[in-house]
C-alpha cells in the first residue's frame, strides 16, 4: 500500500506542476506585467530545470539509492513550492519553477525505479504504471484548482502552494519504506514461492547479504556489448524516441480546433477539449493500469501503436478533405493584450477572468486550450514539448503550437477568423466528426501503450548497478526528441502541409510497431533479476 501511495503521489505532484502554470500565468502576466517572451521564459524554465536533472540525477540515484533520490527531491520540490508561493519578482518566479522542475524530474525517475524493485514480478506494472495514471489525475486536479482560484486575489500563491500537501505525503510515506528494496525483494517472493527454503533467520540473514554484491557498471557499458547492455540501450532509447516521433506533442495541438469544428462553442470547447480528453486519458491508463500484467507490456505497446498510427492517419487523410486552418503567431493579435490572454486555463469561462475585461471577447475564446496538450500529454516528458520550443524561438508562430499555452493562443486566434466558423466546417461535419474520434483515440491509445508502458519497461531492462543513470540517460533523449519535434512542427508543415505531415506520423507508428516487434522481449510476470538473465544470454542484432 506504501509503494502504491509513493508511486502515486509521485506522478500526482508531477502532474499538477505541469498543469498549474496554465492558470497561474493569467494572473502572473497581470500582477508582474509579463510580456508574451516573459511568459514563455516563465514556462520554460521548468523544463531547464527538468532537463538538468536528468542529466545528473542517475548519478544520484545509483549512488545515494532511490530512496534517498525521492527524500532530496522532495525537499528540493518544498523549497522550490515556497520560492513560488512567496515570489516577489518575475527572477523569483523563474527560479522556483527551476527548482520545482528539478525535483519533479528526479522523483519522477526514482519513484519508477523504486517501486519497480519493491513491488512483486505480478504486481509491478500495475503499480509502475500507477505512476503515470497519477500524473493525468494531477493534471486534471490543477485545472480544477485554476478555477477555483481563478478569482482570488494573488490565487496563484495558492496554486503553487497546494503542491507542498502531496510533497509532504510523499514525504511521510518514504520514511516508512525500507532503504534498498533491491537487496531483498527478490529473495523474499522467491521464499515465498518455495523455491528457496531458508529453516531459520540466520540462514535468511546470510541469505539477504549475498545477492548484495551487485554488478558494478560504468556509464560507458551501455555502450558495449557486456551483458548485452548495448541492446538494452537500443530498446530504451528505440521507446523513448518512437514515443515523440509518432506525432503525440503536436497531434494535441488541435485538439480545440477539432472540437470546435464539430460545433462546441468557445467556453465548452475549451472546457470539453482540455477536461474531456484529460478525463479520457485518466480512463485509459486505468485500463492500460489494469491489462499491464496480465496482457503484458509488449502487447499493450503494440496495440496502442497501431491505434495511433490509424488514427493520426485518418486525421491526415480527412484534413487533405476538410483543412484545419494555421494559427498566427502570438504578437498577431490587435489588442496589446491578446499575447497574455491566450495563457488563460482550462476551465474557466470567459467572463469570469479577473482579466477579462483586457481581452476582446473573440480572444476570450481560446483559453485554456493548454488543457489537451497536457491532459492528453503522456506524462513524463510530453508536457515540456509545449514549452521548449518557447524558449529557443519566443518570437516566432513555431513557439506558440506545442507551447504550454499554444493551443490556448492558436485557437483565440482562430476563433476571430471566418476560417474557422460558418460554412467551411459545416460542410464536412462528418468529417470534423471523425477527426474528432480520431483524435480521442488517439488520447487513449497513448495513454494505454507508449504512456506508461515506455517507463515501465525501461525500469525493468537494466541491471540494478546502472538503472538510474541508464534511465536518465534514455530520459534526456526523450526531452531532447521532444524539443527537436516541437521546434521542427510548423516548418514541416510549410514544408510538406498539414496532411502530410499527419500521414508521416501514421507510417513512423508503423515503424514503432515493428521495432517493438522485432527488440522489446516481454517482460510481464519475470522478477527483476530473470529479466536481467533473459537479456544477458540472448545475442541480439
Amino acid at each position: 500500500l506504501l509503494s502504491a501511495t509513493v508511486s502515486l503521489l509521485g506522478g500526482l505532484i508531477f502532474g499538477y506542476e505541469l498543469g498549474i502554470i496554465s492558470g497561474a500565468l493569467l494572473q502572473l502576466q497581470i500582477d508582474f506585467h509579463l510580456s508574451c517572451f516573459k511568459q514563455e521564459v516563465l514556462v520554460s524554465a521548468l523544463l531547464i530545470g527538468a532537463l538538468l536533472a536528468s542529466l545528473v540525477g542517475g548519478i544520484l540515484i545509483d549512488r545515494h539509492g532511490r530512496r534517498r533520490a525521492i527524500l532530496v527531491s522532495n525537499l528540493v520540490l518544498l523549497v522550490g513550492s515556497l520560492l513560488l508561493t512567496l515570489a516577489r519578482s518575475f527572477i523569483g518566479l523563474v527560479l522556483g519553477r527551476m527548482t520545482v522542475g528539478f525535483a519533479i524530474s528526479v522523483s519522477s525517475m526514482a519513484c519508477c525505479i523504486y517501486v519497480s524493485e519493491m513491488v512483486a514480478a505480478h504486481q509491478r506494472g500495475l503499480l509502475v504504471s500507477l505512476y503515470e495514471a497519477g500524473i493525468t489525475v494531477g493534471i486534471l486536479l490543477s485545472y480544477a484548482l485554476n478555477y477555483i482560484f481563478a478569482d482570488v486575489d494573488e490565487g496563484w500563491r495558492y496554486m503553487f502552494g497546494l503542491a507542498i500537501a502531496p510533497t509532504a505525503m510523499q514525504f511521510l510515506s518514504i520514511l516508512f519504506l525500507p532503504v534498498n528494496p533491491v537487496k531483498f525483494s527478490s529473495w523474499d517472493s522467491d521464499c515465498q514461492k518455495g523455491l528457496i527454503q531458508l529453516q531459520d533467520t540466520e540462514d535468511r540473514a546470510a541469505a539477504k547479504r549475498e545477492p548484495c554484491k551487485e554488478k558494478h557498471y560504468s556509464f560507458l557499458d551501455l555502450f558495449r556489448t557486456r551483458d548485452n547492455m548495448r541492446r538494452r540501450t537500443l530498446v530504451g532509447l528505440g521507446l523513448v524516441l518512437f514515443q515523440q516521433f509518432t506525432g503525440q506533442p503536436n497531434v494535441l495541438g488541435y485538439a480545440s480546433k477539432i472540437f470546435h469544428s464539430v460545433g462546441f462553442q468557445s467556453n465548452s470547447s475549451a472546457i470539453l477539449a482540455s477536461v474531456g480528453l484529460g478525463a479520457i486519458k485518466v480512463v485509459a491508463t486505468l485500463v492500460a493500469m489494469a491489462f499491464a500484467d496480465k496482457a503484458g507490456r509488449r502487447a499493450l505497446l503494440m496495440a496502442g501503436c497501431v491505434v495511433m498510427a490509424i488514427s493520426v492517419t485518418t486525421i491526415g487523410l480527412t484534413s487533405r478533405i476538410a483543412p484545419l486552418a494555421m494559427a498566427r503567431d502570438c504578437k498577431a493579435a490587435a489588442d496589446p493584450n491578446a499575447s497574455h490572454s491566450f495563457t488563460q486555463h482550462p476551465l474557466t469561462p470567459g467572463s469570469s477572468q479577473p482579466g477579462a475585461s483586457l481581452i476582446p471577447p473573440a480572444l476570450g475564446t481560446g483559453k485554456g486550450q493548454a488543457g489537451p496538450e497536457f491532459a492528453a500529454a503522456r506524462s513524463l516528458a510530453k508536457a515540456f514539448a509545449h514549452t521548449q520550443s518557447r524558449e529557443g524561438v519566443p518570437d516566432s508562430s513555431l513557439a506558440q503550437k506545442r507551447s504550454l499555452v499554444g493551443q490556448a493562443k492558436e485557437e483565440a486566434v482562430g476563433s476571430t477568423g471566418p476560417p474557422f466558423g460558418g460554412a467551411p466546417w459545416a460542410e464536412h461535419m462528418v468529417l470534423n466528426w471523425i477527426t474528432l474520434l480520431s483524435m480521442m483515440a488517439f488520447v487513449s491509445a497513448f495513454s494505454i501503450g507508449f504512456g506508461p508502458m515506455t517507463w515501465l519497461v525501461l525500469s525493468e531492462i537494466y541491471p540494478a548497478g546502472i538503472r538510474g543513470r541508464a534511465f536518465a540517460f534514455c530520459n534526456s533523449f526523450n526531452w531532447a526528441a521532444n524539443l527537436l519535434i516541437s521546434l521542427s512542427f510548423l516548418d514541416l508543415i510549410d514544408a510538406i502541409g498539414f496532411s502530410w505531415m499527419f500521414l508521416l506520423y501514421g507510417l513512423m507508428g508503423v515503424m514503432a510497431v515493428t521495432f517493438i516487434y522485432f527488440f522489446v522481449p516481454e517482460t510481464k510476470g519475470q522478477s527483476l533479476e530473470e529479466i536481467d538473465q533473459q537479456f544477458s544470454r540472448k545475442r541480439y542484432v
